[in-house]
């Protein structure tokens, strides 16, 4: 009997992924690992997919399918050539192309897979899926739900009893699952979602931007001309990639059309604050998914043990910090988000074989890593807060940047202060090392403060490379760092919840109001009682480390008496 893989079609990127030696890995040839869910027609006649379908899509965008996954389950056709294709039949291209792939690498024949799926697709979705891959020459040995694969990539089939929340931001769909696990039954009891939203609708608006720059600056319908568009949409895309990991986008795209004796060419260059407001109601629009799933489950938010990140557009900041402010807990980032729905049906399609199934090791940062920043505080200069960049339990390597301000505007000089850690004090986490950056240049306003940018470069031997740029690059700092890089198995928890999720919020609302207070009194804070809020602090820190429920409460409520006397 074949080996059964395990398949994510998606609406932007599919994958193809197998268990080998106990542990699950995506299946990639020639570097090639994450394929376009593309499929078009080349000149000569052939039906190509994959990369060489999405690089013809700048070229020939009318020979060319993207996004069929949203057309699923319906009667809609496209067409290619002088052929009508249903979604079905373009869905099975991309999975032939996948099971040519799987045997190519691992020199075995490929019969039968486990196929993943939204948790809201309908019937005539699913039975569309499984038809795509009868096509494709595959037996479909199962349909698992999205969500489901994506907790057993997190490795929840060896846990405990709990709930989580899958959050799946993909390309072209989205969708967030309430999870119910009972020792080793994972049953999703809510989803809600949409299935027009996702990375793609993200593209469409920076698109919207890109051509709304050029027309103020040419006197050409962009939009009527299909070849400039599909170059400017693959440019949106990039950028879109691009702010994901920087506060900066340059975008530049040259000779897209010639008319009337003219050139036109973009060079433009896109923030990250540009690109969070122009998605910020489509991101809104996520957290009332989350809500409605939230109330259909009748599981309270505080008895949510995991919130899971799935698929490309979770790597967006704004949307990891919504979902910490709204749930209230941080989100696991271990698993590659684009991976983790294949790796989990892997894990289905293994557990199908009767493999034994290993912890799947990765390598993660162990402590936030960051820099020391002065907030301004009733007035007030305050040092020593710590800014994380590169959070805690994030896989490597990896690559972060952030965008930061001197004090005033003629401020030429930062002392970058680099340090690991968790706590929002510098003094309480472990200082890596410092450089200065100078000759900061001034910004376009004379008026406004100088801006630095500060990235974190961490590698897979916890090697950290730290530098430090002026927004044009022209001037930059560096220095490199060792971190500990932790190997850890995410199919253990990485610390056992002693404690009842509503205190576990209590306690670190705590610490966080403690910390906040204790930067607002600054040097005279020895006047105003910050002596006995930090001891009472440290005793809410010992006692949440190793101590009872009953004696975290007590210190809870007695750190929080002496909060109140500090806010009255």
């Amino acid at each position: 009997m074949s080996k059964t893989v395990g398949i994510d079609l998606g609406t932007t990127n599919s994958l193809v992924a197998i268990v080998r030696n106990g542990r699950p890995e995506v299946l990639a040839r020639r570097d090639e690992g994450l394929v376009p869910s593309v499929v078009g027609l080349s000149e000569d006649g052939r039906i190509i997919t994959g990369r060489e379908a999405l690089n013809q899509y700048v070229l020939a965008p009318e020979r060319t399918v993207r996004s069929i996954k949203r057309m699923m389950g319906s009667d809609q056709t496209v067409t290619l050539g002088d052929r009508s294709y249903l979604p079905e039949e373009i869905s099975a291209f991309i999975l032939r192309y996948l099971k040519q792939m799987a045997e190519e690498v691992t020199g075995e024949k490929v019969e039968r897979a486990v196929i993943t799926v939204p948790a809201y697709f309908g019937d005539n979705q699913r039975h569309a899926t499984q038809k795509a891959g009868e096509m494709a020459g595959l037996e479909v040995a199962r349909i698992i739900n999205e969500p489901t694969a994506a907790a057993l990539a997190y490795g929840a089939e060896k846990k405990s009893d709990q709930y989580l929340m899958v959050y799946d931001l993909g390309g072209g769909t989205f969708d967030v699952s309430i999870i119910e696990q009972q020792s080793e039954i994972l049953e999703v009891r809510a989803s809600y979602g949409n299935t027009h939203l996702g990375g793609d609708d993200f593209d469409q608006l920076i698109l919207d931007h890109l051509v709304e720059e050029l027309s103020e600056k040419y006197e050409y319908d962009f939009k009527e001309d299909r070849r400039a568009m599909a170059r400017l949409s693959r440019a949106a895309e990039q950028a879109k990639i691009a702010l994901s990991t920087a506060p900066y986008a340059r975008v530049s795209e040259e000779f897209l059309a010639r008319y009337d004796g003219q050139i036109a060419n973009l060079d433009a260059e896109i923030s990250r604050e540009k690109l969070e407001d122009m998605i910020d109601p489509l991101l809104a629009s996520t957290l009332d998914c989350l809500d409605k799933a939230i109330l259909d489950s009748g599981v309270a938010p505080q008895q949510i043990s995991r919130v899971l990140m799935v698929g490309g557009s979770t790597r967006i900041p704004k949307v990891w910090d919504l979902i910490r402010e709204r749930i209230g807990l941080e989100p696991s980032l271990e698993v590659n988000p684009d991976e983790a729905v294949a790796l989990g049906a892997a894990v289905q399609a293994a557990i199908i074989d009767g493999q034994s199934i290993d912890a799947m090791l990765i390598d993660v940062s162990p402590h936030s890593l960051g820099i020391e920043v002065a907030d301004v505080m009733m007035g007030h200069i305050v040092a020593g807060r710590f800014r994380p960049i590169i959070r805690r339990n994030t896989a490597i390597p990896t690559t972060r940047s952030e965008r930061f301000y001197t004090i005033t505007p003629d401020q030429d000089t930062v002392e970058v202060r680099i340090f690991q850690g968790e706590s929002q004090l510098c003094v309480e986490n472990t200082a890596l090392g410092e450089f200065n950056f100078t000759d900061i240049p001034p910004s376009e306003d004379p008026n406004m403060p100088r801006e630095v940018i500060v990235e974190f470069s961490y590698n897979i031997n916890g090697i950290v490379e730290v530098t430090a740029r002026d927004r044009k690059g022209a001037r930059r700092e560096r220095m490199t760092v060792s971190a500990i890089a932790a190997r850890r198995a995410v199919s253990e928890p990485e610390r056992k919840r002693h404690f009842d999720p509503a205190l576990e919020r209590d306690v670190a609302r705590a610490l966080e109001d403690a910390a906040r207070i204790e930067l607002q009194l600054g040097a005279d804070g020895e006047k105003k009682g910050a002596q006995k809020l930090r001891r009472a602090r440290h005793a809410l820190e010992e006692a949440y480390e190793g101590g009872t429920e009953n004696r975290v409460r007590k210190q809870v409520e007695a750190l929080e008496d002496i909060l109140y006397d500090f806010e009255k």
